[in-house]
């Protein structure tokens, strides 16, 4: 067939038609149209199931597909054809997207769609699959949304094309534009509306329903305010109070963070609530961009230990130094960590967009589910009307049954057995029909009573049905008791604390973003733990609490910026900086160092290298005593350059190591030697030329043969002061033969490097000293794993024998 060029002249049946249009009205009215189709069709939810159109044919036509909970996953790709070829003449993506996001907890408070596969992550960090792998199922909730559609509870229209019919909005047995929010853009107006609990609506409706005229504050004390799937804390409530008045209004929405110690040497902010629709990777990436850009202080590491059996948690170190309080303010203020929600209730009513309260909104839904109740009631007592008259036409029938077969047997054909039965009984044509095609069978005596049972349970269900219909009381109770078996079944805790924002005007109570420059106290316990105190002038009473990790074998007074020092059996004095250090809570009685650290946490030590004493790094001190195990000692002079890590405080003879070293406080006080053939010196430290770093020292103590010192400490002549020894021999516990506890008093003074004088006399099977300590009073004993240890009562006798020991003594310790 040829054909007819371009530039050939139209037929001569043809007749030009031209019309002349003003583009700004044609231009208007397209517009027009296509808004509406956009507010109608695609961004706007109906504000009676709370239901976008592809929402409402996703759920509806898994419904037909049959897709319910206790039934099998399909692929979502199969949900999203259906939808599409049916009902949604639209892009898959535009379908699987929303059926997507039905199936996500952290977007639903309620989900709607039971997903099998990965739906993707919070903020959408992490898309989901394609459709192609992805599974679904109706989840519970669904059920209830689209329960009784078959019962003529909502008008129906037809689909894109005619071929189908589709629900005009679903029953919705709950406030499902409450609880699950909805968000869309439309052209000229938009929806942005916040989650709520489950709970907390149906109360509210159903205290609506109970006292219509409810004003707003009555229905706030149902419905505080919303309940976000992922939880967090909304801070500020007068926007949430504006919109619930007004349909508009702004809240903000803040992290669920708490300060814990992540490592033994610093502390962190541990998020495991982000506020709605912000994703941890979102979180992260920002932090890092802050820190690099220097305009966030205080941020050590940033760890994401998400996983799907503990659920979120960010894990944000701080630098030592740095106040986690301020810290948290600051991520607060720069980071998606605080965010704003403006809510916007803008929801479709008879098809109009309506910007609405709390009230409104809950009013459409109430009157939507009266008119489903309704219409449900209606249908189903015309269904039980239908159904008793077949039965009462059957129970006629079944009183003359012989009579029924003969007319039957003797009319020539089924419309004359209908016509006779008819004439002789008086039942109408559906009657006689039904007659006609029951089976011969069932019209027993026994189906007799079986059928008197229904037609009296019809007769009572139609009257109760008919008491609903006439009734508005009545229909009132029922929806509302409905309501509250789906609240008993489905409602579960709220997950979002409400708060109050800081009244306008009032100043926020300021938090130094670092550490200040405090007094504290540096602790070393006898289990090796280090802490620092919260208040320098807290003294710690080794007496006022027996629990475990409690002695404190030395103490230093410091600032929370400052260094200490840590002296070692190998003659190594090694910096620690305080700062490092895990604080002590405040307490009106005694701390406990269970909260510290290990030395190892801080401290790079050898095999067989241990701490004997903290020293303050102050040159203006009389400096440090040290004593070693083959009787030397040395005071030393306090040089400690800034620059270095790690310094020798003296030079060790081959096989020496230090036993014990103090800080002295004023120079005046008493070196004591105590040796393992029980012997103490004890001379004043004035007897001891100060020596340099590198010094080796000089003699301390004469040493008998085969003697080592076992104690060397520096105790205050002027204070209250004692001495503790343990005797033992070569078949004895170490530390656990007998024990005495001597008035430091009773010892006198002698002269540096001579042999002193027995602090304690041998018993039978008893040759050397396992355990010595002199010190201030009154002592405390502990065992190696720093349970409390008794000593005897005190002994005046300078050289006396000891008392057996219940338990082994590895520290003795007093006041610090």
């Amino acid at each position: 067939m040829a054909r007819r060029s371009p530039q050939s002249p139209p037929p001569e049946q043809f007749e030009e038609r031209i019309l002349d249009i003003d583009v700004v009205d044609e231009m208007q009215g397209s517009f027009l149209e296509y808004a509406y189709s956009v507010i109608y069709s695609r961004a706007l939810p109906d504000a009676r199931d709370g239901m976008k159109p592809v929402h409402r044919r996703i759920l509806y036509q898994m419904h037909e597909m049959g897709l319910r909970p206790d039934r099998g996953y399909v692929k979502c790709a199969r949900v999203v054809g259906e939808v599409m070829g049916r009902l949604h003449p639209h892009g898959d993506s535009a379908i699987y997207d929303a059926l997507v996001r039905m199936a996500q907890p952290f977007s639903m408070r309620l989900p709607l769609v039971d997903g099998h596969g990965n739906f993707g992550s919070l903020g959408n960090d992490d898309p989901p699959a394609a459709m192609r792998y992805t599974e679904c199922r109706s989840a519970p909730a669904a059920g209830l949304m689209v329960e009784s559609i078959d019962e003529d509870t909502v008008d129906f229209a037809p689909n894109y094309d005619g071929s189908e019919r589709e629900p005009a909005a679903l029953p919705a047995a709950y406030p499902n534009l409450l609880v699950n929010g909805a968000s869309g853009i439309a052209v000229g107006m938009a929806t942005n509306m916040p989650p709520h609990n489950l709970g907390e609506v149906i109360a509210a409706a159903r205290h609506l329903i109970r006292y219509p005229n409810a004003d707003l504050a009555a229905l706030m004390r149902f419905v505080p305010g919303p309940d976000l799937p992922t939880g967090g804390q909304i801070v500020g409530m007068d926007g949430v109070r504006d919109a619930y008045a007004s349909g508009r209004g702004t809240f903000r929405m803040r992290a669920t963070v708490a300060v814990e110690p992540v490592t033994a040497r610093r502390k962190g902010l541990v998020v495991t609530e982000l506020p709605f629709t912000v994703g941890p990777e979102k979180v992260v990436a920002k932090i890092k961009d802050l820190v690099n850009a220097k305009r966030l202080q205080g941020i050590a590491d940033v760890k994401d230990l998400t996983d799907r059996e503990h659920g979120l948690r960010l894990v944000i170190e701080v630098k030592n130094g740095f106040n986690p309080e301020a810290v948290l303010a600051q991520l607060y203020k720069l980071t998606p960590m605080e965010e704003s929600f403006g809510i916007n209730n803008v929801a479709l009513v008879d098809g109009q967009p309506l910007t609405m309260g709390l009230k409104e909104l809950l009013q459409v839904y109430v009157d939507h589910r009266f008119e489903v109740v309704r219409r449900r009631s209606e249908f189903r007592r015309r269904k039980r009307r239908d159904r008793l008259h077949l039965v009462e036409g059957l129970l006629v029938a079944l009183v003359d049954i012989d009579e029924v077969i003969r007319l039957i047997r003797s009319s020539e054909n089924a419309a004359a057995a209908k016509e006779a039965l008819i004439a002789r009984f008086g039942l109408s044509e559906t009657q006689t029909q039904y007659i006609l095609d029951t089976p011969l069978r069932r019209l027993t005596r026994f189906d007799r009573l079986e059928l008197e049972g229904e037609r009296d349970r019809l007769t009572a269900e139609i009257a109760e049905l008919t008491a609903i219909l006439d009734s508005d009381a009545e229909l009132r109770k029922l929806v509302s008791a409905e309501l509250a078996e789906v609240s008993k079944k489905y409602a579960t805790p709220r997950r979002t604390l409400l708060a109050e924002a800081r009244p306008e005007g009032e100043a926020a109570e300021a938090v130094p973003l670092e550490v200040s420059d405090d007094p504290c106290r540096v602790l070393l316990s006898s289990t090796g733990l280090l802490a620092r105190s919260a208040d320098g002038d807290v003294a710690f009473d080794q007496r006022a609490r027996r629990g475990k990790h409690d002695v404190v074998v030395s103490a230093v007074p410091s600032t929370a910026r400052g260094e200490v020092g840590a002296v070692t059996s190998t003659g190594r004095l090694l910096r620690l900086a305080v700062v490092d250090l895990p604080q002590l809570p405040h307490s009106s009685s005694v701390p406990s160092l269970a909260g510290g650290a290990q030395l190892s946490e801080f401290l790079s030590l050898e095999p067989d290298e241990r701490v004997v004493c903290l020293t303050t790094l102050d040159e203006s001190s009389p400096g440090l005593a040290i004593g070693t195990e083959q009787g030397v000692v040395k005071r030393v002079v306090p040089d400690y350059p800034a620059n270095k890590e790690e310094l020798e405080v003296i030079s060790l003879r081959e096989g020496d190591r230090i036993v014990g070293a103090a800080e002295l406080r004023s120079g005046e006080e008493d070196l004591v030697f105590i040796t393992s053939d029980a012997q103490l010196l004890r001379y004043p430290a004035s007897q001891v030329r100060p020596q340099g770093r590198p010094a080796g020292g000089m003699a301390g103590v004469k040493l008998g043969e085969g003697a080592r010192v076992i104690s060397f400490t520096a105790v205050d002549p002027a204070a209250e002061a004692a001495v503790v020894t343990v005797a033992g021999g070569p078949d004895t516990l170490d530390a656990l033969g007998t024990a005495k506890l001597t008035p430091f008093d009773q010892y006198p003074r002698k002269g540096r490097a001579t042999g002193g004088v027995r602090c304690q006399r041998f018993l039978k099977g008893e040759d050397h000293l396992a355990f010595a300590w002199a010190g201030a009073a009154p002592p405390r004993a502990a065992t190696a794993a720093g349970a409390p240890a008794d000593l005897p009562e005190p002994d005046p006798r300078r050289d006396g024998s000891g008392v057996p020991l219940a338990k082994p003594i590895a520290v003795v310790a007093g006041p610090v």
